[in-house]
């Protein structure tokens, strides 16, 4: 690890890596597509990420934890200009992703499959010009805290490869980690929430998609609230 990285937990911030068993097409598109579109942390960073994408890009964003993937396909459509990279550990999301691109391989797309930390700890610095963590798993139980991806070490990571005005996106419905988010964040001294009004974080992401994980919270009464973070 490079000196000023922090260290890595030796406790993954994600839970399961399977889910049900994957259909033939899904196994096929993990097989055929993913080693075309996978971020090799073997070789060294390039200065800039730019490079990392076939297509020439203004800038880049990562996602972590995409879930199936349905915010991040947007966001590719909508902005081809545009490098994403989405970090997706759970392989039946990473093959709802793949499979959704019917063999495609977008221009403007680079994907990691396992801990978000060892991506963020190769990236150069002031790289990014976004991150978004959406619905990320809020590890209900005390125990378990440790495991919730905001903390000191990750938001001092976030800070490294963000650039000055770079946003940080957090959106969840659990009460707890949005309160634990908005404490971290604010007591970090390289972000800044961007709330002006209750409506800066009661109202969606301009462009939002929804996820099916949202709407089901909705369905059982849940409030999300969509927080921003400028990197000062």
């Amino acid at each position: 690890m490079n000196a000023g990285h922090p260290e890595r937990s030796t406790e993954a911030f994600f839970g399961r890596r399977r889910g049900k068993r994957l259909r033939p097409r899904q196994v096929s598109t993990l097989e055929t597509l993913l080693p075309h579109l996978r971020i090799d942390l073997e070789v060294p960073a390039p200065d800039d990420p730019r490079a990392l994408f076939a297509a020439t890009v203004g800038e880049v964003r990562l996602e972590i934890g995409f879930g199936g993937g349905e915010h991040l396909l947007t966001q590719l459509e909508r902005y081809p200009e545009t490098g994403f990279i989405g970090v997706e550990p759970f392989v039946n999301g990473m093959a709802k992703l793949l499979t959704a691109l019917e063999g495609n391989e977008p221009k403007n797309l680079r994907l990691y499959d396992d801990d978000a930390t060892r991506l963020l700890d190769w990236l150069p610095e002031a790289s990014l010009s976004g991150i978004d963590l959406l619905y990320a798993d809020p590890w209900p139980k005390k125990r378990h805290w440790k495991r919730r991806f905001i903390n000191r070490d990750n938001l001092d990571r976030f800070a490294r490869v963000m650039k000055p005005g770079a946003v940080l996106r957090f959106a969840s419905d659990i009460e707890s980690y949005i309160n634990w988010t908005l404490l971290h964040c604010r007591e970090h001294p390289s972000f800044s929430w961007r709330a002006a009004s209750a409506d800066d974080w009661r109202q969606p992401y301009a462009n939002w998609p929804g996820t099916r994980y949202e709407a089901k919270a909705v369905r059982q009464g849940r409030v999300p609230a969509y927080l921003s973070f400028v990197r000062v």
